[in-house]
């Protein structure tokens, strides 16, 4: 076959040329060439959106076809097909299916992250539904599209002519909203894509400012005001890597989430609710897709599924069986379905009619640069229309300025014979310009009274303002950038809003924490398993015999059982009963404010529903190595075994969990510290003993061990309530013991007691050597004698049944407070030092009134935070209060021990067993 094609043309020579003339012309030159100029055709015409207005040309055609039938947001609506057939009509020579598929898309609330058409009518729903056709639905354009199409009578913007070449249409719109990256773009051009995410107007618009303020600012500096894209249907950005690399390059992927709680019913069986999805996923395909995972045994334990969402809002509801655990169900809907869905960020938009991939920083800077040459051409349009009509008042002012030269511009004009006669008469006369002349001879009559001449003069020294503006506007630059930063911020006033999309920071970004902000919260968790964090601040102080307040809302049978104080920087490690640890960082606990019931553990870690958190362990540097080479975890359990292994073996977080200690039949995990490798361990039981020893008496062991003996109990019934490890440095030498009995009574024993130079011979022999900040040394003795690890111990408070048994064990300073937490919900929070210090054999005194029903559940140490006692407002949730601490019920169950009598400890000290 030949290369060549042969055309055959009519003879147009004379008798010596050829009948026909061959044109030779090469197919592969012709293929390409033909191939190029529709290629660009797509791609500049069709598929890819421009930097400036972030418009694809039907988009733009839309748009500005509902300007000229003035279809503003304050218009009735108007048929769908009436706008089709003017864009199809006039603008674009395609289907008519394009321009009303790309106009009910931009009237989606789940498909625009800012809706640029208002629509009326059936424009189809989340749930994959199509629209009605044209001829059913309405349509106007919203507010936020007319700012796009504002100043475009202006000359702001460039126009072209259309298909036809029998009308002019505009370039580009003159948009004051960075509209490619506040509702992004996709469309497969030829060769090229191109795939740009939505993100929040409000971000992007600090984020144009901050570039306008400083046009060095790094593409870094610009993500603290853009975050990550934002999602018309809301979901969880899962991981900013790849958000990072899409703002530096202008090609990423982002990882997006649907929503999801767990729900417990009645019956005692949890159920997953999808609240959200993610972007551009049909909800009922998305039911359907459980459904099949399900029915091929993909996943287990679901038991029924469905799409119960309505326009109030998305809630696909999938049940589970009582033994499924929710995590687990819930991480394989995000492997296997489309609950998990990731995006290829591919920002590549026409620049000066080319195509580019561009980064964050190159968008915004497009963009702004688009501004600046709309407001100059603006002012230079306004400066236009100023100087004309400046000009012709001149001529007005010279013809009307007197009753003289008024009386002579009436003769010259009733004089004349034609209008061009009067035009030349008026123009030799009052040296006019033809403009002017032509302006006088259509003034009215009214005009020439005395108050309208007033208006003239008025209006030109107005005008002569506005004209000196307008060039102060075109001669310093700076000048026409506040007025861009001022026209972003009465935009962002108008349409800015909330993110939808939150941003769930993955284990594989780095310094995640230098973007969440440090500071103290509590910590609570319920019997239950409800977790939540609110501000140190939500919980007032009290004196000390107060009723309390409640520190959170349970249910009948819950109660609060764990409450301390942590950094939102901090590491958590979560111990269960069953000796498993599992990690979570402080940051990602749901916060709330003190009322609420939080959220199910089991939401946030894979825990099974036969096992509980029992011990909550705060460690500020878990990815600092030096740090973790220092320090062990201490454990200990009910039966009184205790534990020791390095802290270095939980420095690697499992999602699934590891195990810490081997559990004995009938014992459970009680307690977790964090060490030195040099502190003193003790521990209390139930029956008023504690025993203290060296740490050094337990050696450390792998986490699979099972632990040795720490306290010998008295009997079944007895156990552990607590342990403190406390530190030889100089730091924790103001500590105390402090302990809490069930019936609420308690003291303070100082742990550490200095030994003066008046101690006598056999003390100081007893004494050990410790140094202080300065780096001189101190003898100290300890007010609970130090023995070998397994014996009885020694009393720690006189246990009767006025007291009840030992409720709880904490080491203290005088600064702290104190919080305590009893099984009804109750909990009062009070300065450590309104507890009074007493030996060791006492009882203490009252710290909280109870009821005969109730009982202490948990006391929490809380760090000095600063803050004053503050005065109990009404409307607080407090039973009672006893400001001075004089509560009569309080002193009547007072016993002598209450009142600071100390009662001797008559039980010999326990010998040191092994």
């Amino acid at each position: 076959m030949s290369d060549n094609t042969n055309e055959i043309l009519p003879n147009e020579g004379g008798e010596n040329e050829p009948q026909n003339r061959i044109v030779a012309v090469n197919i592969e030159e012709q293929m390409k060439s033909a191939y190029i100029d529709y290629s660009m055709s797509v791609i500049v015409g069709r598929a890819l959106p421009d930097v400036r207005d972030g418009l694809k040309p039907v988009h733009r055609r839309v748009l500005y076809a509902m300007n000229e039938l003035s279809m503003a947001h304050n218009k009735p609506h108007k048929k769908s097909a009436r706008v089709v057939g003017e864009v199809l009509g006039k603008y674009h020579p395609h289907g008519d299916s394009s321009v009303y598929d790309a106009m009910v898309r931009m009237a989606q609330p789940w498909s625009m992250r800012y809706m640029m058409v208002d629509g009326q009518g059936n424009f189809g729903s989340q749930d994959g539904d199509g629209p009605a056709a044209m001829r059913y639905t309405e349509v106007r354009m919203q507010r936020y599209a007319e700012s796009m199409i504002e100043d475009i009578e202006k000359e702001t913007v460039d126009f072209g002519l259309n298909f036809d070449d029998s009308l002019e249409e505009p370039t580009v719109l003159p948009t004051r909203i960075p509209q490619l990256l506040v509702n992004g773009s996709s469309g497969i051009a030829v060769g090229m894509a191109t795939n740009i995410m939505p993100h929040n107007l409000t971000e992007v618009i600090n984020g144009c400012i901050a570039y306008i303020e400083n046009k060095e600012i790094t593409i870094d500096e610009l993500m603290h005001y853009v975050k990550a894209p934002d999602f018309p249907t809301g979901g969880i950005i899962y991981g900013i890597d790849g958000i990072k690399q899409g703002f530096q390059t202008g090609r990423g992927r982002v990882v997006l989430r649907g929503r999801v709680t767990v729900e417990t019913l009645k019956n005692g069986k949890d159920q997953i609710v999808i609240t959200e999805v993610p972007y551009q996923v049909s909800r009922d395909a998305l039911a359907e897709k459980i459904g099949y995972l399900v029915n091929n045994k993909i996943i287990d334990g679901i038991t029924h599924v469905a799409n119960e969402s309505n326009k109030e809002g998305t809630r696909v509801v999938v049940e589970l069986r009582r033994d499924a655990v929710a995590q687990v169900i819930i991480n394989q809907l995000y492997k296997y379905s489309e609950l998990q869905t990731s995006y290829g960020i591919n920002n590549v938009a026409l620049v000066k009619g080319r195509p580019r991939t561009l980064n964050l920083k190159d968008m915004i800077s497009e963009f702004v640069a688009f501004r600046h040459e709309v407001v100059t051409k603006r002012t230079q349009y306004e400066l236009r229309e100023a100087e004309k009509r400046a000009h012709i008042l001149e001529g007005y002012m010279k013809v009307v300025g007197t009753q003289n030269d008024l009386d002579r511009a009436i003769k010259i004009i009733r004089e004349s014979k034609t209008p061009d006669e009067a035009r030349e008469g008026l123009m030799t006369s009052f040296d006019l310009s033809e403009i002017q002349a032509k302006a006088i001879l259509e003034l009215r009559l009214r005009t020439l009274t005395g108050l309208e001449i007033d208006k003239i003069r008025s209006e030109y020294d107005e005008l002569m303002k506005t004209i000196n503006h307008l060039k102060g506007i075109l001669a310093d630059e700076s000048i026409r950038f506040d007025i861009i930063k001022g026209e972003l911020l009465e935009v962002q006033k108008k349409f800015g809003d909330e993110r939808r999309t939150e941003i769930q920071y993955a284990s594989g970004d780095m310094r995640i924490e230098d973007m969440i902000a440090e500071e103290d919260v509590v910590i609570t968790i319920s019997h239950l398993g409800y977790i939540k964090r609110a501000s140190v601040a939500d919980y007032r102080s009290q004196k000390r015999g107060g009723r309390g307040a409640m520190g959170g809302k349970t249910r009948d049978e819950d109660y609060l059982e764990h409450l301390f104080i942590a950094s939102t920087h901090d590491t958590l490690l979560f111990f269960t009963e069953k000796g498993r640890c599992y990690w979570l960082k402080v940051y990602e606990i749901p916060e709330t404010d003190k009322n609420a019931k939080g959220r199910a553990i089991q939401n946030l870690m894979q825990i099974p529903q036969d096992d509980k958190i029992r011990v909550i362990l705060d460690v500020p540097k878990l990815d600092d190595e030096a740090f973790v080479d220092k320090h062990n975890i201490v454990l200990c359990t009910k039966k009184g075994i205790i534990k020791k292994t390095k802290l270095k073996e939980f420095s690697r977080p499992r999602q699934t969990g590891v195990n810490a200690i081997t559990i004995n039949e009938g014992d459970q995990l009680l307690d977790v510290a964090l060490t030195d490798g040099e502190s003193f361990i003790m521990m209390a039981i139930k029956s008023g003993r504690a025993i203290s020893f060296n740490e050094d008496r337990v050696r450390a062991t792998g986490r699979g061990a099972i632990g040795v003996s720490g306290i010998e109990l008295e009997g079944e019934s007895d156990a552990v309530v607590g342990m403190i490890c406390l530190s030889k440095d100089f730091k924790d030498r103001d500590r105390q013991v402090l302990v809490v009995s069930e019936k609420g009574l308690g003291k303070r024993t100082p742990f550490f007691e200095l030994i003066g130079e008046e101690a006598t011979d056999e003390d100081k022999e007893k004494a050990f050597t410790l140094k202080n900040e300065d780096g001189s040394e101190s003898l100290y003795q300890l007010s609970y004698r130090i023995t070998n690890r397994g014996g009885k111990g020694v009393k720690t408070m006189n246990i009767t049944d006025k007291t009840g048994p030992l409720a709880g064990l904490l080491s203290v300073t005088q600064a702290d407070d104190l919080m305590i937490t009893c099984q009804s919900g109750l909990t009062i929070r009070m300065k450590v030092e309104s507890v009074r210090e007493a030996g060791r054999a006492t009882q203490g005194v009252k710290l909280i009134n109870i009821d005969n029903k109730d009982q202490i559940a948990a006391i929490a140490r809380i760090q000095d935070q600063g803050e004053e006692e503050e005065i109990i407002e009404e409307g607080d949730v407090v039973v009672s209060t006893d400001p001075e601490g004089t509560n009569p019920t309080a002193t009547e169950e007072q016993t002598p021990d209450a009142n600071n009598e100390e009662t001797p400890d008559t039980t010999p000290d326990a010998p040191a067993a092994e």
